[in-house]
């Protein structure tokens, strides 16, 4: 999991939205400091209105570089977000960013790429299947969610999905499809889990992936009030090298983690 590219705080142009859900946004902001740096798992922190309400941004996954343009998957669900989405083209926010690592994916030990996502989760998959697609690598999109209306595959290939009632694709959950795809698929060879959405699939897709040896990272969400490690608002509990829970600030030692830290239940 590499460390982030230099960081832009750069006024940035809405120039397209586009809803893909019934509560869900793709934003396209005019970033080109961001996008020319940008790595699949970073994430911006948006600055969502220009008065002090809400005062804090916003952290959003970049989904999906397209020359100087970044775009970010926005889920409608508070103040903030109903804001993004309801932004007019034309008009501008403060966009920080690149910040966080990224998703190893220079490294030789995996043949096949496993991308994992469940709800929301899939907002990194576009940037990341892109890159590994320049590199050559093959992958297959993983995609769940509760009901066929929770699946967000657009502009995925490669994509196979779950849903708990069974009204699209396999009947079960994400992680239940990944078993499924593991032992009814030939010529994978070494494969690679990458997987961001609910904590509680991926704690259970770590423990699965921990259980047959398979290498594994997450994108985690926190609140980031500023992306940099200065608010302390992102402070999470992984396993460290001992097994032991560690607090770690998201922002500056993620989002990716190695799901091995992610293995143990947190702390009541």
């Amino acid at each position: 999991m590499l460390p982030s590219s230099p960081i832009t705080d750069a006024r940035a142009l809405i120039t397209e939205t586009r809803a893909i859900g019934a509560d869900v946004s793709v934003i396209s902001f005019d970033c080109p400091g961001i996008a020319a740096t940008a790595r699949p798992g970073n994430f911006v922190n948006i600055k969502v209105s220009e008065s002090n309400q809400p005062l804090l941004r916003r952290p959003f996954c970049i989904h999906n570089v397209r020359g100087n343009m970044i775009d970010v998957m926005v889920k409608s669900v508070g103040k903030g977000t109903t804001l993004l989405c309801e932004a007019s083209c034309g008009t501008s926010a403060m966009v920080l960013g690149p910040l966080g690592n990224a998703f190893s994916i220079d490294t030789p030990d995996f043949d096949t790429a496993l991308l994992v996502s469940g709800g929301i989760g899939t907002a990194p998959m576009l940037f990341l299947e892109k890159s590994l697609a320049a590199k050559g690598i093959p992958f297959r999109n993983l995609v769940g969610g509760r009901t066929r209306t929770d699946l967000l595959t657009r502009g995925l290939s490669n994509c196979s999905t779950a849903t708990d009632d069974g009204s699209e694709g396999f009947r079960g959950n994400v992680v239940e499809l990944l078993k499924h795809h593991l032992e009814s698929t030939a010529g994978i060879g070494r494969a690679k889990v990458f997987a961001c959405g609910p904590n509680p699939m991926l704690k259970a897709l770590a423990r699965f992936c921990a259980s047959r040896s398979i290498p594994c990272e997450l994108s985690l969400e926190s609140i980031m009030g500023c992306g940099v490690g200065i608010c302390y608002g992102c402070m999470v509990e992984l396993n460290n090298a001992d097994g032991e829970l560690e607090s770690i600030l998201l922002c500056r030692e993620g989002p990716v983690i190695d799901g091995r830290r992610f293995t143990t239940e947190e702390r009541p």
